[in-house]
This record gives structure tokens, sequence and C-alpha cells, in this order.
């Protein structure tokens, strides 16, 4: 039984036996022209690059070494983006009270008061990463400045996604002094205008309170018809504009009892002096 094959260099032809013959039967060639023919060796899985088993294992291995790296650089990371969004936090509550140069741990205090206007234990920072849920909880942080203004932390929806930011009242506890928003996904040139400076500077002034009522801000479509607590709505953006009300509204009145009780312990202001009085002072200055 032939158990080789071999292949005429010359012709091409085939012949099986144990031996090359000593001549081509077709072209004459001599044995010496003869290659045997070797059967290739079967390839294992990674042997042939071409196969569906190897591009799917190969894959396999690369989406799993780029996971752990990223993995690793995501934890390396960490420290220094934590780091860096407590600054942003800091700069924004500044921001708020118009007091970019102060340094945060010299100018404001922070602590957090419950659903009374009691002072509670918590870290604020921690509750400002989940705010709704801080507020869920019946925590509310809050940021007192040295001349004494605070900041509350707001947050709420808006048409794409989440919204938030801080508003600066003065020490009258009614007057907003500035405000900060953010927001995750509105829409640029609509919804995304309450990131700009500009829209964020009409709040400036407007009170929270009428009388003692407690009344918010609202953005109100076709323009603010009540100027003391409202504020032109964005134009083409009443969803995130309704947002931003109701997020304005939401968070502002869980910081009620501390700002009524601030309130109530705000010096009333001394009252004008009448003009006969006035002259009567003036008449003492002369003499």
């Amino acid at each position: 039984m032939a158990t080789k094959k071999f292949k005429c260099n010359v012709c091409g032809y085939i012949h099986e036996g144990d031996a090359a013959p000593a001549t081509c039967p077709v072209c004459a060639a001599p044995a010496s022209e003869f290659t045997e023919v070797t059967e290739p060796k079967k390839k294992g899985l990674l042997g042939d690059t071409n196969s569906n088993a190897y591009i799917v294992l190969y894959s396999t291995v690369m989406v799993v070494i780029v996971a752990v790296l990223l993995a690793v650089a995501a934890l390396a990371l960490k420290p220094r983006q934590d780091a860096n969004d407590l600054n942003e936090k800091k700069r924004n509550i500044l921001a708020s009270l118009s007091a970019e140069g102060e340094s945060y741990d010299q100018f404001i205090d922070a602590y957090v008061v419950d659903a009374q206007g009691n002072r509670v234990d918590g870290d604020v920072f921690a509750l400002l990463n989940d705010l709704p849920g801080a507020f869920a909880a019946g925590k509310f942080p809050i940021f007192e400045s040295k001349d004494g203004r605070v900041v509350i932390p707001v947050t709420g929806m808006g048409l794409w996604g989440p919204v938030w930011g801080y508003v600066a009242l003065e020490k009258d506890m009614n007057t907003v002094a500035g405000i900060i928003m953010a927001h995750k996904g509105e829409t640029p040139g609509l919804g995304a205008e309450i990131a700009t400076p500009k829209y964020q500077s009409l709040f400036v002034g407007k009170t929270i309170f009428e009388g003692d009522q407690f009344v918010s801000v609202t953005l109100r479509k076709g323009g603010a018809k009540d100027p003391a607590h409202e504020v032109d709505a964005i134009s083409g953006g009443t969803k995130t504009s309704d947002g931003v009300t109701a997020m304005l509204y939401n968070s502002l009145k869980n910081y009620l009892p501390l700002l009524e009780s601030k309130r109530q312990s705000e010096p009333e202001p001394a009252p004008a002096a009448t003009e006969e009085e006035s002259n009567e002072e003036n008449a003492e200055s002369h003499e």
C-alpha cells in the first residue's frame, strides 16, 4: 500500500509509493526532481488566525484587558476627581455670593439642618452628592457666609435631565443675592441658557417672600408680570423654565423653618427720620 506521495517539480505529476520513481513517466525528469508531499499539520484553536474561534477569543481577551486597564485608571484617578469635584462645589458656592476672591474655608460655615431648622450631624458635601436623597431623608445642607448671608443648594429636573444649583440670600433671608445653575443635558441655546451668567443675573434682587408668605421665584412665559418674584422664562425653553420654577420652590421650602427663624432674629431697620426731626437735628448741630 502506498504510504507516501511525491510530486514532480517539472510537470507536477504526483507519484504514490514508498519512494520517488527513477524517472517521471510524464516528462522523464530524474528522481532528483521529485519532492515528497507532506500533509499540513492541523492547526490548533489559535493556529488559524482567520478562524472564527480565534477572532472571538482574541476579541474577548482584548476587551478584558482594556476593561481592567480602565478600572485601574479610574481607581487611580478617583481621589483627584473627587478633589476637583469638591473644589468646583466650593467655587460655585462662593460665586453665588459674588465672593470668588474669598477663601471658602475662612468665609463659609457649612452645616446641616433638619426639617425643623435645627442643626444636626452630617457631611454637607456627601449630602450634595445625592441632594434628592438628602432631601428625602430630611437632611438639608446649607452654607452661611461670614457676613450673614446663606447659600441654599437646589435640585430638580429640566427637559432632558437633572438641573441643580445654589441660591444665595441676603441677610434678610428674602432677597436673592445671586444664583448659580447647571444642567446635565438641556438644549444648547434654549434650556441650557440657565447656566449662563447673563440669565442668572436676572434673579438678583428678586424676593422669595411676599410679606410673611413664601412664594419663591417663578420663571414666567411671556414676561415677568410680578417684578419682585418673577423673571422672564427662557424663550423656546418652556419645559426647562418650568423645571427651574419647580426646583426653586421645592428646594427652598425645605429651609423655611430656618429662614423664618433667621428672619425673626434679624433686627428691624431703623425708621426713617421725619422732616421735623431732621430739622431739629440740623438745628442742634449748628448750635
